[in-house]
């Protein structure tokens, strides 16, 4: 009984099923994108880390100006700036600045939901008759806290996710903040899952 070989495929077909599976494997493992709402309520501790952003290019380029008049090569001159005690001094004040910021700063990041999940929400929180009369997409006295409290996402000191803003949460920073810090509130869940990455080409 004769065994019939069976040929191998062509070396063409074989390069590009790999060739699609890598760049296959490229799409799957894209991360959802995310934005971030800082809020401060402290002025100054902003207006310090103006100051000493003021102070450190005041000491840069009085470092600079010195390095001209002692005719200092300009390959040289960077490394002598940034090794000026006054420039030095005034780095150091500006990472204290910096630091007393973020310790004052609340962030809030958000992530984009993926398709499936945002059409449900839709669904969930359908605008009422009179609403959708008006052209609206979704009910406004119950989409925007839902939204906020899917998109939020919180980390602890490692990185690690956990868990993070409940509808109950949102609605009430929603009720109690001032209307433009609430709708930033609200844009920034609602932006990130409208922020379009891919560039779409002409061909």
């Amino acid at each position: 009984m004769t065994t019939r070989k069976t040929a191998p495929p062509p070396a063409a077909a074989v390069a590009k099923d790999a060739h699609w599976a890598a760049k296959m494997a490229r799409l799957r493992a894209r991360k959802l994108p995310e934005s971030t709402l800082s809020i401060c309520d402290e002025e100054d501790a902003k207006n310090a880390v103006t100051d000493a952003a003021l102070e450190l290019a005041k000491a840069r380029a009085a470092a600079m100006d010195e390095c001209a008049k002692m005719a200092i090569r300009e390959d040289q001159r960077d490394a002598l700036v940034a090794s000026n005690p006054e420039v030095v001094a005034a780095d150091a004040a500006l990472t204290r600045a910096q630091d007393a910021l973020a310790e004052a700063t609340v962030t809030l990041t958000f992530r984009a939901l993926p398709r499936p999940v945002w059409e449900q929400l839709l669904r969930d929180h359908a605008p009422t008759e009179a609403q959708a009369d008006r052209g609206m997409e979704y009910n406004v006295d119950t989409f925007p806290a839902a939204l906020i409290s899917a998109c939020h996402v919180e980390r602890d000191a490692t990185g690690a996710e956990v868990e993070g803003m409940s509808v109950a949460d949102a609605q009430e920073l929603l009720d109690s903040w001032p209307d433009t810090e609430a709708k930033a509130l609200f844009t920034g869940a609602l932006v990130v899952n409208q922020t379009l990455r891919a560039d779409l080409g002409k061909g």
